[in-house]
């Protein structure tokens, strides 16, 4: 699955970020699905070697992972960009593929 991302965006045509319209597939949707997919490993796997039991573990990197999702987006808008839900789209699509 990860190389058909990759692959999709490397073929996607260049554009500024959000400005020229909020693409499905682009080398930023690759990065949103990256970074939610670290975050919720690294959460996880924190909680675990803390000690924490597998089902909090993962309610607890599934919370981090999505504040971290949805602050980015609150960032981008009122630092001019757009809020997009295609973002978070792929990053719950990173949070899912690093949960299974």
């Amino acid at each position: 699955m990860l190389h058909l991302l990759v692959a999709l965006s490397l073929h996607a045509p260049p554009r500024e970020e959000h400005g020229g319209g909020d693409r499905w597939f682009s080398s930023d949707k690759v990065k949103h699905f990256l970074v939610a997919a670290f975050v919720q490993n690294v959460t996880y796997g924190t909680a675990r070697a803390a000690g924490v039991n597998h089902r909090s573990s993962l309610v607890g990197a599934s919370i981090a992972t999505a504040l971290v999702s949805v602050g980015k987006e609150v960032r981008d808008q009122h630092s001019g960009g757009h809020f997009s839900i295609r973002d978070l789209t792929w990053d719950a699509a990173g949070a899912a593929g690093a949960t299974v």
